[in-house]
């Protein structure tokens, strides 16, 4: 893709969870003078440090990160809320001069994000959420999946009955608009894109690589303090929103007694590994992404020149 000199230039690094992001976004905003603004569903909250490997001010290295930490886990905050305030940040690093760069693996957040998809929020009524939410917990989630499967088959195919999320959002649509989630997505697609995004996935050869890397830094936030975090937040309140996080629901057994440390220290291993899959899973759906292939020993070191090249050869075209 080249740089459209009406357009926004945005470097988008994404991919699944481990596989070095944050580094390159930080070497990349060393290079090309850019701030960071985060695509992350669970970095957002304040009380998740370690159990999001929210990276610390030694790992920054000195570049501005946006969106981090910046709510309670009591607080709501939807893509809307994400979309407003990333849009926001991207704005400001532009009329600063600076490059902004996403940097992220949540595959909603920045695909709405660099396909400049508008939210309806007459199509967002809370109250119905919550009725919807209060029919999954008597009834099942599948009896909304079949009402959403019956009235969109389309929107049903992308989405897993096992994602509570995303049926409550799909349903919440049809039934407070009166619109296919198809439709409304289509709809929602009609406004162009202010960002000229340019893609980047650091990547394996071979999955064992990354899963290597995944079980590695979990025993790295292990040590760093992951479980008193938790321990915290489940004495203090667990919140249901920190039940989604990797990380944290996991370690529930435990802090229950019903579950050495070590059986869900495992389970933190397989949950992320999994949600790897979904990840790369999600992106390899995206179109544009440059896959930057590395091995452990390289350490990223070819990173910035695939990046340099990559861009250089943008602005030619």
């Amino acid at each position: 893709m080249s740089y459209n000199d009406k357009k926004i230039p945005l470097i988008v690094i994404c991919g699944p969870t481990a596989s070095g992001k944050t580094a390159l976004a930080v070497d990349t905003a060393l290079l090309l003078d850019g701030e960071v603004v985060s695509a992350d569903s669970m970095q957002v909250y304040k009380e998740l440090s370690i159990i999001t490997a929210r990276p610390d001010e030694k790992e920054k290295r000195g570049v501005p990160h946006h969106l981090m930490g910046i709510i309670g886990l009591e607080e709501s905050f939807s893509l809307a809320d994400y979309l407003k305030l990333a849009k926001q940040s991207i704005a400001d690093i532009y009329s600063r001069g600076k490059m902004p760069i996403l940097c992220g693996g949540t595959g909603l957040y920045i695909s709405s994000l660099i396909e400049n998809i508008k939210l309806d929020e007459n199509a967002s009524d809370p109250a119905l959420r919550t009725q919807i939410t209060d029919e999954a917990r008597e009834y099942g989630i599948m009896k909304l999946w079949h009402e959403l499967e019956a009235a969109d088959p389309a929107a049903a195919a992308k989405i897993h009955p096992n994602n509570e999320i995303r049926v409550i959002r799909a349903v919440e649509i049809l039934r407070s608009s009166g619109m296919t989630p198809t439709e409304h997505n289509r709809q929602s697609r009609l406004e162009e894109t202010p960002y000229d995004a340019m893609l980047f996935e650091p990547s394996f050869r071979c999955r064992d690589e990354l899963y290597e890397r995944i079980n590695k830094r979990v025993d790295i936030m292990v040590q760093k303090g992951m479980v008193e975090e938790a321990r915290g937040i489940y004495l203090s309140s667990d919140p249901a929103t920190a039940r989604q996080a990797i990380g944290y629901k996991e370690l529930i057994p435990y802090f229950e007694n019903a579950a050495s440390l070590d059986e869900c220290i495992e389970r933190i291993k397989l949950s992320t590994r999994h949600y790897a899959k979904r990840q790369l899973s999600w992106f390899r759906r995206m179109d544009g992404i440059t896959k930057i292939y590395v091995s452990e020993t390289d350490e990223y070191k070819n990173f910035l020149k695939n990046i340099q090249n990559t861009i250089a050869k943008s602005k030619k075209m």
